[in-house]
């Protein structure tokens, strides 16, 4: 997955920004980031502190590894259901 040129404290900062009455064209314009952009990370981290963001990236990281975890026992499972289900 392709990293993101700010880190989720500096995505924060620019929607406090914008909370506080600037535009969003104007801070598209001054960090070098589209409007859409700004609308996509306002939906995702609208209203949060930098420490509950933090926590977020914590928790999907946790998540990816647990994903990967029980994909990997899937495979397993699978393998010995198919070596069990040989005639010998």
């Amino acid at each position: 997955m392709r990293r993101s040129r700010f880190t989720v404290e500096q995505i924060i900062g620019f929607l406090k920004e914008n909370a506080a009455g600037a535009s969003v064209r104007s801070l598209c314009r001054k960090y070098g980031f589209s409007e859409v952009i700004f609308y996509r990370w306002k939906a995702k981290y609208g209203g949060m502190d930098a420490s509950e963001a933090r926590r977020l990236r914590e928790l999907e990281e946790q998540n990816r590894q647990l994903k990967q975890i029980v994909g990997d026992l899937t495979l397993d499972n699978q393998a010995l259901r198919e070596l069990l289900s040989k005639n010998f």
